[in-house]
């Protein structure tokens, strides 16, 4: 039997400069996430789409939790296979291409991970298990656009 889980979140718009939607240019794009027991996200939409570019938008969150997802399993198979992993960091990049219609959708994500482990022979292992947690990743498989890899494995440094 499968399991299944939950998830809420409360999106608030906080945009309304006082006329609400009367005009394109006369509200913000800003607006909150809230889940219960956590710190509040302040998020706008991307500068190109007249968003605060001091607050994060949805694409870099998608981005972000594909790069997390990712990470976590990572970290997970690691554990289980007896791999030391000691400083996990990732660059990842995400191309979304406008469509004519005036939506949008992403066409690739790349995450670079870059993993420091504790002993030469752990390298090839570690690197391998990038494949498995792309296999297990759940937001990895709920996305309908390729999520490629490229990670690099370092020895850590006495």
């Amino acid at each position: 039997m499968e399991k299944q889980h939950s998830y809420k979140a409360t999106i608030k718009w906080t945009g309304n400069k006082g006329t609400g939607t009367d005009g394109y240019s006369n509200y913000e794009r800003s607006h909150q996430i809230m889940i219960d027991d956590k710190t509040e996200i302040s998020c706008s939409s991307d500068p190109a789409f007249r968003g605060d570019k001091t607050k994060h938008n949805p694409e870099e969150l998608l981005l972000s939790s594909l790069s997390s997802c990712h990470m976590l399993w990572f970290l997970h198979l690691c554990a289980e296979a007896g791999i030391v992993v000691t400083d996990y960091i990732d660059t990842a990049t995400g191309t979304m291409v406008e469509t004519s219609k005036g939506g949008g959708k992403f066409t690739e994500v790349t995450l670079r991970p870059s993993v420091t482990v504790t002993e030469e022979r752990m390298i090839v292992k570690a690197t391998a298990l990038h494949k498995k947690a792309n296999e297990l990743c759940f937001i990895a498989n709920s996305v309908n656009f390729p999520v490629r890899h490229h990670p690099t494995t370092n020895i850590q440094q006495q």
